[in-house]
């Protein structure tokens, strides 16, 4: 009787603190706590629960998570949907939280950690930071200087950023926001002249680096959106024309001046494979990677077939409804690879010792990618920068009690899997 009552209470706090989340209430969820969710949003249990105080400072924010709830406040129901959702069930978008605790970090004692060196080298350029910028689309949706701010950011905190495809400013006026280099995303879409008019426009930006996006191949449900766009009580026609991926693509500047008549559906490269990065290899100058890397095989071909890096990527569980986090797939990729290529990783990171975690591993360098939009959604660049800083602040704490004075130092003697 005593172990059911404690069940019962447990469950009732559980469904308790789902009704609080601003998701769930936010699309009328909440009414029916009394029944357990088929899936809940992300970072489920590691969020504030439905704090009825947010903050209203960046400086308020003692973790990435309080800017959540910011944001939903401030950005229009179907953006934040666009940005929170998943695919399906999103268990993949779960596991990504889930499975890091899978892993625990090995403290190692008596090592003189008072200075920390969070730098890294990635392709001959060194930044302050192991934590760089993943590609996110349309950034304007959470803010008007969008991606512009996103690149402020990074500078004051020298990280690397990828830019997406998708970008609502041009590749060239990122750049300079940005005041570096920065890695270009390529979305192939089915057409070859397109990626390829893309590519030249990285590559004449002076990105060192292309990132070549292999998960999105198909069309994909996603509920969250769906749902939340019913609630958005805007006229979005103006802003939003879905006749043809050529109307959609008229405010992604990276497309200004190519033709993409010939492009059908949403634009997804159901027709890539490794003659089309091949082809590729033959039209830029800049380093190629795959982003969307989540196997030994496909890994072992990347190495085989030339690849200059892997992004270990499940587009944040947004891209297929694969079910398996990164973090679980990224020893496995590691041991494949055996340093032939740099290895990278992105996809549910959320906390500094989420990302010693990936380092220890192997990883060479760790993305986010929600936690900034939350940022740039609620506060704009001093957000997005706040975010950066709280990231780099939990990393370097991380990297003291686990005895690791530098990046270099963390091995797989720092890390383990539950048992």
């Amino acid at each position: 009787m005593l172990r059911e009552g404690i069940r019962a209470t447990s469950r009732r706090r559980f469904l308790q603190y789902c009704a609080a989340s601003p998701l769930l209430a936010s699309v009328g969820f909440a009414a029916r706590a009394r029944e357990a969710p088929s899936k809940l949003p992300d970072p489920m249990m590691w969020a504030p629960p439905g704090s009825t105080d947010p903050i209203k400072t960046p400086k308020e924010a003692i973790n990435v998570f309080d800017f959540e709830a910011v944001a939903r406040q401030n950005v229009p129901p179907a953006h934040f949907g666009y940005m929170a959702s998943g695919i399906d069930d999103e268990v993949t978008l779960r596991a990504n939280r889930e499975d890091f605790k899978k892993f625990q970090l090995m403290p190692h004692r008596l090592h003189d950690v008072s200075k920390v060196d969070l730098s890294v080298e990635v392709f001959g350029t060194r930044y302050d930071s192991p934590i760089f910028i993943c590609p996110t689309g349309g950034n304007q949706f959470f803010h008007p200087d969008g991606e512009l701010a996103v690149a402020r950011a990074a500078r004051a905190g020298n990280h690397l950023q990828i830019l997406s495809t998708s970008s609502n400013f041009s590749v060239d006026d990122v750049t300079k926001a940005r005041g570096a280099p920065i890695w270009f995303q390529l979305y192939a879409s089915s057409s070859f002249e397109v990626a390829k008019a893309l590519i030249k426009r990285a590559d004449g930006a002076g990105c060192p680096v292309l990132a070549v996006t292999v998960d999105r191949i198909a069309g994909r449900n996603q509920e969250t959106l769906f749902r939340l766009i019913k609630s958005d009580t805007r006229e979005c026609s103006g802003c939003h024309d879905r006749s043809s991926f050529a109307n959609r693509a008229l405010r992604r500047h990276n497309y200004d001046g190519i033709d993409l008549s010939g492009i059908k559906g949403g634009g997804e490269s159901s027709n890539l494979d490794w003659d089309t990065v091949k082809r590729m290899r033959d039209v830029t100058r800049m380093k190629i990677i795959l982003k969307g890397i989540v196997t030994p095989g496909d890994a072992e071909l990347a190495a085989q077939n030339g690849l200059d890096g892997i992004l270990v990527s499940n587009h944040g569980g947004r891209g297929e409804e694969n079910g398996r986090s990164t973090i679980d797939a990224l020893p496995e990729i590691i041991a494949v690879v055996k340093g032939r290529i740099p290895v990278v990783v992105d996809s549910g990171f959320r906390r500094g010792t989420d990302v010693v975690k990936a380092l220890a591993m192997g990883a060479q360098a760790v993305g986010i990618g929600r936690p900034y939009l939350w940022g740039l959604g609620a506060f704009g660049q001093a957000g997005v920068e706040r975010v950066l800083e709280l990231v780099r602040t939990e990393t370097k704490a991380a990297m003291q009690q686990c005895g690791a004075k530098s990046v270099q130092d963390l091995n797989a003697g720092y890390v383990r899997r539950a048992t």
